[in-house]
């Protein structure tokens, strides 16, 4: 009697494992059918956003900026995204190169830091400006809305190797700083610095 009802345990146990396993299927097969199917809600449309996304980011070795201008005129349009593009991306650059220099004034050993500081900013805010009409537009797109519209999406960028190269030659022609300037130390502050740029 005992060996009947052992044999019936196996049994069952056989037939549950395949059922067991292909109701796991399912069910993740299912899931993954439900996210796949997500739509919008009926008052939301999905927007289309030329020149974004990852591969349009920043890196270690590009500064990039993406931007939209909207305009009933054409070129106005395109001139509104350049504007817009090139401001945010001087404001990037600017960022990255004032950590730079700060980081970079801070671990050198002169006298007058403050002074120095100041002028370290001076001088790289003058190479951004100048550098900004050396960008590189890497996507252009336009559309015309419903409303007769016209919408360009832009996308441009500079190499950081340009801006390091710009720097080292203004830094290192002035009389004030070139005593204690040293290209090697500011361009591993540099690099250390556009690193952080592919982890953002």
């Amino acid at each position: 009697m005992r060996n009947i009802c052992t044999k019936c345990l196996v049994l069952l146990m056989a037939l549950a494992l395949p059922m067991g396993f292909l109701s796991g299927c399912k069910s993740s097969k299912s899931a993954t059918t439900a996210t796949t199917n997500i739509k919008p809600n009926a008052d939301e449309q999905e927007v289309v956003r030329y020149c974004y996304g990852p591969e349009y980011n920043s890196d270690k070795e590009h500064f990039r900026a993406s931007a939209t201008g909207e305009s009933m005129d054409q070129m106005m349009s395109e001139k509104k995204a350049m504007t817009e593009a090139r401001s945010k991306l001087a404001a990037q650059i600017e960022t990255v190169v004032k950590t730079v220099t700060d980081n970079y004034g801070k671990s050198s050993e002169v006298n007058k830091k403050e002074e120095m500081l100041g002028r370290y900013e001076s001088l790289s805010r003058e190479v951004v400006k100048q550098k900004l009409t050396g960008t590189i537009e890497i996507c252009n797109k336009q559309t015309k809305t419903k409303d007769g519209n016209y919408k360009t999406y832009v996308t441009i960028e500079l190499a950081g190797n340009d801006v390091l190269s710009a720097l080292n030659n203004r830094l290192s022609a002035d009389q004030l700083l070139k005593v204690d300037y040293n290209y090697e130390k500011f361009k591993k502050t540099f690099e250390e610095e556009m690193d952080k740029l592919d982890t953002q």
